[in-house]
């Protein structure tokens, strides 16, 4: 389990009580909406609103706790920021899965990247496809 007290704090954050519980959630599933999110949360504590969910959210994701995965045609999903990573999003399931970046390929980008004088800081890259589970159901 990660230490989410000190991932907040060195973000410039307070540790309340939502915050670490909604981290504790994203923690456990990796991606999560904010519905599905605030699903979670009120089974535990089901006086906080999803406004509150909401609100806490956002503020985390400006301060760069979390990370926002866009998803074409569908909610938002989040995630808490880590190293580099590729997902690999199911356009059946919406299942995301996480895999690391090729270092060949990375050192390649940064070139092109130093190249256009592009001034780089961190880089998000979603990989739309079917999922071995997906394709597997088709051929059947």
């Amino acid at each position: 389990m990660k230490n989410y007290m000190s991932i907040l704090k060195e973000n410039g954050l307070k540790a309340t009580f939502q915050r670490m519980h909604i981290l504790e959630v994203i923690g456990m599933y990796g991606h999560k909406d904010v519905d599905e999110i605030y699903a979670e949360v009120i089974k535990t504590h089901p006086s906080i609103s999803l406004a509150t969910v909401y609100k806490n959210i956002l503020i985390m994701t400006q301060n760069g706790v979390l990370i926002e995965l866009p998803l074409i045609g569908r909610k938002a999903k989040y995630e808490i920021k880590k190293d580099s990573h590729v997902h690999l999003i199911c356009k059946e399931c919406g299942n995301i899965e996480d895999e690391d970046f090729n270092l060949v390929d990375m050192n390649s980008l940064k070139e092109v990247l130093s190249d256009k004088k592009f001034a780089y800081f961190n880089q998000e890259l979603n990989i739309y496809g079917t999922c071995s589970h997906c394709s597997s159901i088709k051929v059947s």
